[in-house]
């Protein structure tokens, strides 16, 4: 939602979770579009995932297969404003890194669960890409943007599971 004032509050429905101001928002409103796009569907259906699900299962093996850092997957089911079962956010030190991750995920979830994603966004400048598929929604962020954003705070009730190999 954007404000009179020039400001970007309350994207995807958590209150007071990120404001930037006009002076930023240049910089960061392409990375919010990524955000407040997910407030615009509905999730799946009533079948709920578990962090043991082949589709969960899947995301976490193609970001590991192309060396994704920090893999957390937050557990969001039991938080009414979630727009989304579960957030999977990786790291990735490099833009080819991003693109790899990201294109390996898409691929593998094809493939695997014969899924393809609802909508994906940030392929042209490769610092965040969200690919949401609608009940999971993955980041797969440079470390800056991921200390910037602290979608880890911003969901600090969420269940955090460690992804390591």
């Amino acid at each position: 939602m954007v404000l009179a004032s020039g400001s970007i509050k309350n994207c995807i429905g958590r209150n007071n979770w990120l404001t930037i101001t006009s002076n930023k928002k240049t910089k960061h409103s392409h990375y919010l579009k990524q955000l407040s796009s997910l407030s615009n569907r509905k999730k799946k259906g009533t079948t709920r995932l578990t962090r043991n699900s082949k589709i969960i299962k899947t995301i976490i093996a193609a970001i590991q297969e192309k060396k994704g850092n920090n893999i957390i997957s937050l557990d969001l089911k039991k938080i009414k404003e979630a727009v989304a079962d579960f957030f999977i956010i990786c790291e990735a030190g490099s833009q080819p890194q991003i693109r790899a991750i990201s294109e390996n995920v898409e691929d593998s979830v094809k493939e695997n669960c014969g899924e393809n994603p609802y909508h994906h966004e940030g392929f042209q400048k490769l610092h965040w890409v969200l690919i949401d598929y609608v009940n999971v929604v993955v980041h797969v962020m440079q470390p800056e943007a991921r200390k910037f954003y602290k979608l880890e705070e911003m969901w600090n009730d969420a269940i955090v599971g460690d992804h390591k190999e």
